[in-house]
């Protein structure tokens, strides 16, 4: 349903995974074994990344100014799971956020757990300052993820040929 380009950098995981769920039609990439591959998940992992994704929606509402979709789990609870430390290479040149829970061998590691991934991705964003360009789209059969590149950052549909259009049409035939 989204026109618009990918969040940039980490974000764009945390797009990809809140944009799992096509809400019109019900269809959750989780579903499936591609979908869990996509993200490095286990069948037995689905349900925890499927309340992550939608606490991630409603931190993503809620930088568009609106209310949560419906009750979850805070954001920041689920994020305390995946405690993370920042290294550096031998110079001090080069700094990464790791998880705590690997060690020193979590350089090995081709794809930490989900959560860690997400923290760490909403942890750069913070120190860039596009954390709270991630929104949800306001339309309530969509809530589609969309990374605000607008000037003002006052986007509020992730499509305005789309959601746009047809807010646009419900407040015409309204009047």
């Amino acid at each position: 349903m989204n026109d618009r380009a990918p969040a940039p950098g980490g974000l764009a995981l945390v797009q990809a995974l809140v944009n799992t769920l096509d809400i019109e039609s019900g269809a959750d990439v989780l579903d499936t074994p591609e979908g869990l591959a996509r993200f490095g998940l286990t069948a037995g992992e689905a349900a925890q990344a499927r309340e992550l994704r939608e606490s991630l929606r409603a931190v993503c509402l809620a930088h568009a100014g609106h209310p949560a979709h419906r009750e979850v789990t805070p954001l920041g609870e689920l994020l305390a799971r995946a405690p993370l430390r920042v290294t550096l290479d031998a110079d001090g040149g080069a700094a990464r956020l790791v998880p705590v829970v690997a060690g020193p061998d979590a350089t090995a590691s081709p794809a930490p757990p989900l959560d860690f991934r997400v923290a760490a991705a909403i942890a750069e964003s913070l120190i860039e300052g596009t954390w709270e360009r991630l929104k949800a789209c306001e339309a309530p059969t969509c809530h589609w993820a969309y990374f605000d590149r607008s000037p003002a950052g006052r986007g509020r549909w992730c499509s305005m040929a789309v959601c746009g259009a047809r807010a646009k049409m419900r407040r015409y035939r309204a009047r």
